[in-house]
């Protein structure tokens, strides 16, 4: 099966999974054809960075900026980039100056005839051109239990909202948010004293296990589809110095 990856060039936590993905789906026969690398963005959506810096200290604060900084100059000098895991795999990048629902980037994405994209942590949502593009779909990893903590952030909101269980899923991408049928998921409890930062590492490596699942799902053309109903669950948008606040004072941790 010929596949193309979406996913940014985040700095903190992807790299390795990225790794293991690429590593399992070519033990499995799949060919990654080309990644669409897209400029990594907290907000779920494309900002400068500039918009970046300035929202984090003004929403999250002094100290979770000081803290992700010095991590951030460490992954720079110690770890390899989810770029330079992928020129190691001799994976073809395809770097957008446009929407990816734009027809330039669509005819890049054309031009390598893929049967299923997979996008992880992307930042836009696909519209029915791309959707319609690979011979079986668009595919995307999503860190809750769906219909429940659709949006941005879920790792940051089911523990605001000390939720006892969270998940992840799999789901075949539609026009909507977060709203297709899901292939594959996972249920996952929430230790008590888990900080965000041990959510997303968890949900990250448990995500990419699903990926292989569902691709492997995809390709015996045997899948019972879990209910995704659109109306139901909740949707969580990038949150708001309150929220930051509340979270803190109940005794949530970042890291």
């Amino acid at each position: 099966m010929k596949i193309i990856i979406v996913t940014p060039n985040e700095p903190f936590y992807l790299s390795q999974n990225i790794s293991y993905l690429l590593k399992n789906l070519k033990k499995n026969n799949h060919n990654v054809v080309s990644c669409v690398l897209l400029s990594p963005s907290p907000y779920g959506r494309r900002e400068t960075f500039f918009n970046k810096i300035k929202k984090i200290l003004d929403i999250f604060g002094f100290s979770f900026f000081v803290y992700y900084s010095l991590k951030f100059i460490k992954v720079k000098l110690f770890k390899p980039s989810v770029k330079f895991i992928l020129n190691s795999n001799n994976i073809p990048l395809i770097l957008l100056n446009k929407s990816i629902n734009h027809k330039l980037s669509l005819d890049k994405i054309k031009s390598y005839k893929p049967n299923l994209i997979i996008s992880i942590l992307g930042n836009e949502i696909f519209k029915s051109e791309i959707l319609n593009i690979p011979t079986f779909g668009c595919i995307n990893l999503h860190s809750s239990l769906l219909p429940n903590f659709k949006g941005v952030m879920p790792s940051f909101w089911v523990l605001l909202k000390k939720e006892k269980y969270t998940g992840v899923s799999v789901f075949k991408m539609d026009e909507g948010i977060d709203s297709g049928p899901i292939i594959s998921q996972k249920k996952i409890l929430i230790a008590e004293n888990t900080t965000q930062k041990d959510l997303i590492i968890r949900t990250k490596e448990i995500g990419m296990k699903l990926i292989i699942e569902s691709v492997e799902k995809i390709k015996s053309g045997k899948i019972d589809y879990i209910n995704n109903p659109k109306g139901k669950g909740n949707y969580f948008s990038f949150p708001k110095k309150s929220d930051i606040n509340q979270f803190l004072k109940q005794g949530g941790k970042f890291f």
